[in-house]
């Protein structure tokens, strides 16, 4: 048997948003969401983290993730940058000029992974920007895009994306080296002894005159 209810016609869903008793959750919602992404992909990387296993952790329908984030890829993007923002440290990186810029990017870079709120979601992204493309670029726009060219590009110099890219790499690989595959001594050096090993490549990197010289191998000695 039927009803008037039963046969009645539905308001058909406005595409594109959740509804209404998801929509409800509002803002703190959104960090949940958040913060159940950035466990997840901590704990189980890119590939093996679901929509919906953030969705449940988060206590929220996966409507409501795709809503706020609309792909997987945002999502992991998000989740990383919300402990790893680079633009907030770029005026301090570059504020005093050339003049000891290599040390004040060394210092903050090993000083993000150095904090364990932010180490979680980096060790994330780059264990799995090793094996998926989508994290990779994630990886490429916050260490090169976000930083590294931004302060080639405000110190004024040639080549300002060659100079990021050489940095970058220098400063990746060590992360990686010491932070996901634990290789000694790298691994259990201080990190004040770190910045000191590397900021004069990075200044030289960043800073050199001569473009020529940045990436090119020594002359030999006769």
């Amino acid at each position: 048997m039927t009803t008037d209810d039963d046969t009645a016609p539905q308001p058909r869903r406005r595409r594109g948003r959740p509804p209404k008793a998801l929509a409800a959750n509002g803002p703190a919602a959104r960090e949940r969401i958040l913060d159940a992404a950035r466990t997840a992909f901590a704990a189980h990387g890119y590939d093996r983290t679901p929509v919906r296993a953030v969705a449940r952790l988060a206590g929220v329908d996966a409507s409501l993730v795709h809503h706020y984030f609309g792909t997987k890829d945002a999502l992991f993007a998000a989740a990383v940058e919300a402990h790893f923002a680079p633009t907030e440290g770029l005026a301090d990186v570059i504020g005093a000029g050339p003049d000891g810029v290599g040390e004040r990017l060394a210092a903050y870079f090993f000083g993000i992974w150095e904090d364990p709120a932010s180490r979680a979601p980096l060790l994330a992204l780059v264990r799995s920007a090793l094996t998926h493309e989508a994290a990779a670029g994630v990886l490429r726009s916050l260490v090169l895009s976000r930083l590294l060219e931004r302060i080639a590009q405000k110190l004024d110099v040639p080549e300002p994306r060659l100079r990021a890219e050489l940095a970058a790499s220098h400063l990746v690989g060590i992360a990686l080296l010491r932070y996901v595959l634990g290789v000694e001594p790298i691994a259990s050096q201080p990190a004040p002894r770190l910045v000191a090993a590397v900021a004069p490549t990075l200044q030289r990197y960043l800073t050199d005159p001569d473009p020529g010289a940045i990436g090119e191998p020594a002359p030999a000695h006769p």
